[in-house]
């Protein structure tokens, strides 16, 4: 592949399973068709990024949200559920958007995240139950991907 003259650019990672996530700061390289393409070295780094964005947002998180989370933290729909006290049913219901997710029980799971996943959040329990707030609107997620091995979100 050969790097596509232009400048650095935004692309929006829908591999991921989100569809507000968007990746700023990266350079485009073409293929052998001559179609630009990305590359994204650090996937790990990159969803790490990712879920530090999704705990942080101060919006109610939304199924493929929760989705996503779950996933990275390597759970089982029923082990979130025995962790939150929950039925499997009522998380598969939540990722799939049948029902709103419960303020309490997404508190536990923000918190649960930002340990198993080591996230760096000095916000504390008080704070972080009040980020779950309804909401019209779909927040991005956008990461600075000028430094592939150190994804940030931007600012």
């Amino acid at each position: 592949m050969k790097a596509v003259e232009s400048a650095m650019s935004e692309y929006r990672y829908t591999e991921c399973g989100l569809d507000n996530v968007i990746i700023a700061g990266v350079s485009f390289m073409a293929d052998d068709s001559g179609d630009a393409v990305i590359r994204i070295p650090n996937v790990n780094g990159l969803h790490r990024a990712i879920a530090l964005g999704i705990v942080m947002r101060k919006a109610m998180m939304n199924g493929r949200d929760m989705r996503f989370l779950r996933s990275e933290m390597g759970m089982t729909q029923a082990e979130l559920a025995a962790m939150i006290h929950r039925e499997p049913l009522t998380i598969s219901r939540w990722e799939r958007a049948e029902t709103e997710i419960d303020a309490n029980a997404e508190t536990l799971i923000r918190l649960h995240a930002i340990e198993r996943l080591g996230l760096d959040v000095e916000s504390g329990v008080s704070e972080i139950s009040g980020w779950s707030i309804p909401s019209a609107v779909q927040h991005p997620i956008t990461i600075d991907g000028s430094d592939p091995n150190n994804y940030q979100l931007a600012a």
